[in-house]
């Protein structure tokens, strides 16, 4: 696995049909070496801090053959790399092969995957392709996120080196299905007692908990 493209961008403002929105889902590829610090990479930014721009969120991670696949999907898609607003585009790796709590060298940082990614509508708007964030959804077309274990700098064409693997089991594929496809209460109770997943999917998960409890 290698980083095939690295993008970062800034907040900004954009215009279409629906009005006026703020993101910085439109990232543009850098080259050369960039310090990846606790929080992302320097020079990149989030707009909306409510739902991104924690630690868990560092680095958002998206495969490069998703691209041919939605290009296929939608003839006049014409998506790449950056596409979806991912910081690493990935040759190689996608969410059956990744897991939960994988630590990666790249570079001369350190990080660990924490979660999938969560699908958003501003993806959609971005890519103006009716039913995106839906397709991605029943297709478990995500990506991932990681956190930095260690700062450093990488650049586009870093191997990506695993270096740990806890939990084999736990696919970003299997946690994905377990939310979007069929929730299966035994398994959230274990991804909860897994430290590595973001505390953002466990609060996600004790909420559907909770609300199966005040249904029975």
């Amino acid at each position: 696995m290698h980083i095939h493209t690295l993008s970062i961008g800034q907040p900004r403002k954009h215009r279409d049909e629906r009005g006026e929105w703020i993101s910085a889902i439109f990232r543009e590829p850098v080259s050369g070496s960039v310090a990846l610090l606790d929080r992302g990479h320097e020079g990149d930014r989030v707009a909306d801090l409510k739902h991104h721009g924690s630690p868990d969120q560092a680095v958002c991670c998206h495969p490069l053959e998703h691209y041919a696949y939605w290009n296929e999907q939608y003839t006049d898609a014409n998506l790449g790399p950056g596409g979806v607003g991912e910081n690493w585009t990935l040759g190689a790796g996608n969410e059956t092969t990744v897991c939960v709590g994988d630590v990666w060298g790249v570079g001369t940082a350190l990080v660990q995957v924490s979660s999938p990614r969560v699908p958003c509508s501003k993806q959609e708007r971005k890519v103006q392709l009716p039913g995106f964030q839906q397709r991605t959804l029943e297709t478990l077309r995500t990506g991932w996120y990681l956190r930095v274990l260690r700062a450093g700098a990488v650049s586009a064409g870093d191997e990506v080196r695993l270096e740990a693997r806890p939990h084999p089991n736990h696919t970003i594929q299997s946690v994905n299905a377990n939310w979007h496809h069929a929730f299966d209460r035994t398994y959230a109770e274990v991804l909860l007692l897994v430290p590595e997943l973001a505390e953002g999917w466990k609060e996600m998960l004790r909420g559907r908990l909770s609300r199966q409890d005040g249904h029975r």
